[in-house]
């Protein structure tokens, strides 16, 4: 059903038609809005057989979750941010144990400094411990993945942490096609959990495990990954012949036929990539986008199919691993090593700030006749970045770097 709602309504009223039996929330913002819709559908009784719980704390709440789905609860819980750290000895828990939990994460900066905006900080922090990490493009398919990952975590019995862009999508009111619950029942079977903590047949889970065999359990972890590069894009086939259109897989191309200069990037900002490159292919320029929508199992064999007919490579990236670069970049590296695709890393919306059409078109020019220096910051005011270093250079007791920043912007130029 075609309605005009908000991106975290849109996600609570599907996450309701998955039938989820235990939901654990506790609020945070940008996710906020999701918890509250769906507390709203138990509420009102529109969502039955479901236990709602709302706990003390992001930790308390991974770690119900973690319990109601050992007992074979279809469980779901969501958070951001801080949050996700807070809740970080879970998180590696839950996919250590190979539980079935869906998650949202609204995606949202780390501080300090405290930010409430988006960008792709928090993901990056967990991109090892075992998830798989699905990136939405739209709201339509934020809806359409949180759908899919029920699927996906339950046959591979594996937690799917489906992330969406804080604000950008979880705060945006827009036309979204929330499915009817017939077509949810098609598409997803009833719960049939792997392993169940049953009085009547007692089990022991999370056992201490020695040297002798932490390596083989652990390669077991990755083997369930390596599965789902095949589980993804069947299971976004099967959600089209369902629902009729076309939403998940692994990755997904734009204009890529016949571009020189590819943008790769993951999320909402796909949109401002998409109008930009059909700005500049107007002007003649030879432009393409991909955008991963897989990002745990990162799909290298695919990422290296797609890209290497382009000369250059410009990833986007909405986060900044400090001291090296971009997370995102490394990987396409990877995936084009031994190959002469250059690569170029572009740091843009931390903290939510804006990604122009004009900024982007700009730098791309720049990187089609310039193609060097590989780390790059969109938009960064080089004269307050260079005064504050100066001003680190002259005194032991320079002050707070934020509180320093924003009082030279503050003040409409340099102090």
């Amino acid at each position: 059903m075609l309605k005009q709602i908000e991106g975290s309504r849109a996600m609570a009223e599907a996450i309701a038609l998955c039938r989820p039996e235990v939901i654990c929330a506790y609020p945070i913002t940008p996710q906020t809005h999701i918890v509250e819709g769906l507390a709203e559908l138990v509420r009102d009784g529109r969502l039955t057989g479901c236990e709602y719980l709302n706990v003390e704390s992001e930790f308390a709440a991974l770690s119900v979750a973690i319990g109601s789905s050992a007992a074979g609860a279809r469980t779901y819980t969501a958070t951001s941010s801080q949050g996700l750290l807070f809740m970080m000895e879970a998180v590696y828990n839950a996919s250590g144990l190979g539980l079935p939990i869906v998650m949202t994460l609204g995606n949202r900066a780390i501080g300090a400094p405290i930010n409430i905006w988006n960008d792709h900080s928090d993901a990056m922090a967990v991109r090892d411990a075992g998830w798989i990490m699905l990136f939405a493009e739209t709201n339509q398919e934020a809806v359409d993945l949180h759908i899919q990952a029920f699927r996906l975590a339950e046959e591979l019995s594996c937690p799917v942490m489906v992330n969406v862009d804080g604000f950008i999508l979880t705060h945006a009111v827009e036309r979204v096609d929330v499915p009817e619950q017939i077509q949810v029942d098609t598409f997803l079977p009833p719960f049939e959990p792997v392993q169940v903590l049953d009085p009547r047949d007692p089990v022991s889970i999370g056992a201490m495990v020695g040297p002798e065999a932490f390596t083989e359990v652990r390669y077991l972890a990755h083997h369930k990954q390596m599965l789902a590069l095949d589980a993804i894009p069947r299971i976004a086939a099967e959600f089209k012949g369902v629902f009729g259109r076309e939403s998940g897989g692994l990755l997904r191309g734009y204009r890529m036929e016949d571009a020189d200069t590819v943008v790769v990037a993951m999320g909402s900002v796909m949109g401002t990539i998409k109008d930009t490159i059909d700005e500049m292919r107007d002007q003649g320029h030879a432009v393409g986008a991909l955008h991963i929508g897989s990002f745990r199992p990162f799909p290298l064999e695919e990422v290296r199919s797609a890209l290497l007919p382009a000369k250059r490579v410009v990833v986007l990236e909405k986060n900044l691993a400090i001291g090296m670069g971009g997370v995102l970049a490394s990987h396409v590296r990877m995936a084009l090593r031994g190959h002469g695709n250059r690569v170029h890393t572009l740091v843009a919306g931390l903290g939510g700030r804006p990604i122009t059409r004009a900024s982007l078109s700009r730098f791309l020019a720049v990187v089609e006749q310039e193609p060097h220096n590989t780390l790059h910051f969109l938009d960064l005011n080089t004269e307050v970045v260079e005064a504050e270093i100066a001003r680190m250079a002259q005194t032991r007791r320079s002050g707070p770097i934020a509180e320093n920043v924003l009082r030279r912007m503050g003040a409409g130029g340099l102090l």
